[in-house]
């Protein structure tokens, strides 16, 4: 079922259980040692979402981020030689205007995704907006404030987290984020969008055959798709 945004106003404090933080330590631990990895082939990563706030649940996944744009083989490298399986891949464009990422799926909970072109700051800052943490800060045990699918600004605390809407607080938002107000704009445009007239779906999902690299797959996408091409060329 779709998470749908919150009305303004609604603020609660929600408090752990156990099981919750145990969860939460089970995901940030994965999530560490899958950035290490990436981090002895010089890769930086951060893992975004709930992972990052601390507000995990039970069907929570692990999105994995790498930074910049890096050469895909050293990517696929640095996961098999840490013996990780890699389920499937794709290429993945959420709107024209948005950069193409690659999609690394290495099971039902846990992805590795990174740009396959150059990002502009509203798309950079998309991370910050819903939390993101390095592999330094979740061994350093931090949890960091962000904004769920519900437009609630998540800020943690030692028993839990403190959940607010940002709705018509878009600037205090963005100040304590450190983000654009631009960002945080559009973020709310479109989750509230949606809410209204559907889900709008992804602009291009293309799945890998098993020899095809992201490099090849994208560049049969830029001779055959002129959105993409005007994207690449932007």
């Amino acid at each position: 079922m779709a998470v749908k945004p919150t009305s303004c106003g609604d603020y609660r404090e929600v408090s752990y259980s156990q099981a919750r933080w145990t969860q939460l330590s089970t995901l940030r631990a994965k999530a560490a040692t899958i950035m290490t990895t990436l981090e002895m082939s010089h890769m930086h990563s951060i893992v975004h979402g709930s992972t990052a706030r601390g507000d995990v649940k039970k069907d929570s996944d692990i999105d994995i981020f790498i930074v910049d744009v890096p050469n895909s083989f050293l990517v696929e490298t640095a996961i098999e030689k840490a013996n990780l399986p890699i389920n499937s891949r794709r290429i993945v464009q959420a709107t024209p205007n948005n950069a193409m990422k690659a999609h690394i799926k290495l099971d039902e909970q846990t992805t590795i995704s990174f740009p396959l072109m150059e990002m502009r700051l509203v798309q950079r800052e998309f991370y910050r907006f819903g939390g993101q943490v390095t592999l330094s800060n979740l061994k350093a045990n931090l949890r960091v404030a962000g904004v769920d699918k519900r437009l609630m600004l998540i800020e943690p605390t030692k028993t839990g987290h403190i959940e607010s809407s940002i709705i018509n607080k878009e600037e205090t938002t963005a100040q304590l984020l450190d983000v654009s107000t631009q960002t945080i704009l559009n973020r709310v445009h479109t989750l509230l969008r949606r809410d209204a007239v559907g889900r709008t779906g992804i602009f291009i999902k293309k799945e890998l055959t098993p020899n095809e690299t992201f490099e090849q797959a994208l560049k049969k996408l830029t001779e055959t798709n002129p959105v993409v091409r005007r994207r690449i060329k932007g």
